[in-house]
């Protein structure tokens, strides 16, 4: 390893103290380090040629971004093995300000490029800035009042042959697959890998490019090229390939970003939402056609159901897409992958069990929930996946609820309990690139699904979900931000119900026993001071509050015995089970 720069060093020592046993590349890849702070991703200028043959790609991206304040000694981009940087060249301008001329001072801007010094840590490359000199961080110019709307911007080349997917998209990189016909079928998967497997980036979940991507890929002239966005261009390259360029409006995530190239066609229609005319089109290997037809009727039904819980769908400039992609699935913005092989549920199959799961399509449903808990509302950690994963589980039994009614979704977020491990935390270690729980989807699910429950006014918990895609419009947030809307919102303190489903693996017990007539319950197996409120079934066979704390209490009159709403996830355990 090349020598570090003295700030960067103590600040992966100062990291990794209390760290272990993450290493220096996790806190490079999962921090807001020195080489990361200092600028602001403004847009992305992605130049990527596809070259099937031997499963390389080459090309450049160009990375407009603003100059914040902090340590401006050096870039950090991250591009994974076994890619390479080939060179990097900075685009910038010296101010300098001349005599009164005319009752003025007028400013004079001087633009220059320079080709910087490239030192590789891992999958991290240290774009130093040596070559800038002490004009830089004098007078940076990134004022667009004097410059005409002129940004620095930093581009990268790179090359290589980039990891193939194993298990696409949980064990993800590039898919070089073949369709059924022996075609080739090309796309990515990258979330849980991050977006640099395939190209150099701030790969950074808490900065996305303000002002969206310029998105050009080249590939064989036989085979369409899909993206995120709007299509802008498309140019024969006289040499057998072509290159189409996509244009993204919206701030987008890395991960998001992603090409598919095959044999696809197109059909759509333009769906009348909550502002205005939506574009939904729906790119399909060609000899899938008429089966999408009938599988992606889904889509709409999907889009009223959601605008209707969440509000406006987050991307009417850059429309909606459904791509056929050679894996499962995934939420990829503006542009989601399809790969449910057309039929209802997941792979055919309920994972609820309650026969709800297969009335419809599983990754139509899933994903295109991810277009605003994930996309629309982005966590600058992916330690709070939780946000993510866990308010787009429930999305699958609010669809449910709206088409099939309050019992089935019931039915279908009880199911899905069946599949919680209760193995680790659900938030994972910050600034460390550290998912927790896969729980961070049924059961991060049916947290949301009982806090509902306790706000008890349907009315109100539909105000907070639209709410939070409003007033977190196309941002990044943190865990404790959603957190601390929800318990505002609501009117309500709900800090011990999220500390003990997402930091715990311990689901709460209502412990119960009668003593001298009287019935007695109270908290068990919960974190200090957790006193969530639960409703139960009195005599009357109606539903009623009770509060229990962690101290044995005795129930109302109007109950004899605890039977608990099913629609709360916690456990039930009489004094004599223990």
């Amino acid at each position: 390893m090349k020598k570090i720069t003295a700030a960067l060093s103590f600040f992966l020592l100062s990291q990794m103290i209390f760290a272990q046993p993450f290493t220096a590349s996790d806190t490079l890849r999962g921090s807001n380090g020195p080489g990361r702070s200092w600028w602001n991703v403004l847009k992305y200028d992605l130049n990527v040629n596809f070259n099937i043959k031997d499963s390389t790609i080459n090309g450049y991206n160009i990375i407009s971004f603003e100059v914040l304040p902090g340590n401006r000694s050096f870039f950090q981009i991250d591009l994974q093995h076994p890619l390479v940087i080939d060179s990097a060249i900075v685009d910038f301008g010296y101010r300098f300000k001349t005599k009164q001329v005319f009752n003025e001072t007028r400013s004079i801007v001087t633009y220059q490029r320079r080709k910087l010094k490239v030192e590789q840590h891992g999958n991290a490359w240290f774009i130093k800035m040596d070559y800038l000199g002490k004009e830089f961080d004098r007078a940076p110019v990134f004022d667009a009042t004097d410059t005409a709307g002129f940004k620095p911007n930093l581009t990268i080349y790179y090359h290589g042959k980039p990891r193939a997917a194993k298990l696409p998209p949980w064990d993800g990189g590039l898919v070089w697959q073949k369709d059924s016909l022996n075609n080739p079928w090309i796309g990515v998967a990258c979330q849980g890998l991050g977006a640099s497997i395939w190209y150099p980036c701030k790969d950074f979940q808490g900065d996305e490019p303000d002002n969206g991507a310029s998105l050009s890929f080249t590939a064989p002239d036989s085979l369409m090229i899909v993206s995120n966005g709007r299509m802008k261009d498309s140019v024969n390259n006289q040499d057998g390939t072509h290159t189409i360029t996509w244009q993204v409006i919206n701030p987008i995530n890395n991960y998001d970003i992603s090409p598919y190239i095959g044999k696809l066609v197109l059909f759509g229609q333009v769906y009348q939402g909550e502002k205005g005319p939506l574009t939904m089109d729906y790119w399909v290997l060609d000899y899938n056609l008429e089966k999408a037809k009938k599988q992606f009727q889904d889509a709409p039904r999907m889009m009223k159901a959601f605008e209707y819980w969440f509000g406006p769908y987050p991307f009417y400039e850059d429309g909606y897409k459904l791509v056929d992609a050679p894996y499962l699935g995934m939420e990829h913005q503006s542009a989601v992958g399809y790969g449910n092989g057309y039929v209802n549920g997941y792979k055919g199959r309920d994972l609820s069990h309650s026969g709800w799961g297969l009335k419809w399509d599983f990754i139509i449903v899933h994903e295109s929930g991810h277009e605003w808990f994930g996309n629309n509302i982005t966590t600058k950690d992916i330690a709070d996946m939780w946000v993510h994963e866990g308010f787009t589980n429930y999305s699958e039994t609010l669809f449910t609820e709206y088409y099939y009614g309050k019992e089935a979704a019931t039915d279908y977020i009880v199911g899905v309990r069946k599949n919680v491990q209760n193995d680790k935390p659900i938030i994972g270690k910050y600034g460390v690139n550290n998912e927790g729980s896969g729980d961070m989807y049924y059961k991060a699910g049916n947290m949301i699904h009982t806090i509902r429950q306790i706000i008890n006014d349907d009315t109100l918990f539909r105000s907070i979900l639209r709410g939070l895609n409003k007033d977190f419009y196309h941002q990044t947030v943190t865990g404790a931000q959603i957190e601390e809307y929800i318990n505002k919102k609501s009117g309500k303190d709900f800090s011990k119900v999220f500390q003990q489903y997402l930091n715990t693996t311990d689901i709460p017990a209502l412990e119960y026993k009668k003593e001298k007539g009287k019935l007695w319950y109270r908290w068990t197996n919960c974190v200090e001071g957790f006193d969530m409120p639960v409703k139960v079934y009195n005599d009357k066979n109606e539903l009623q509050f009770i509060f229990p704390t962690a101290t044995f209490q005795s129930a109302p009159k109007t109950i004899s015995e605890i039977k608990p709403d099913i629609n709360f996830y916690i456990e039930i355990k009489s004094v004599s089970e223990k």
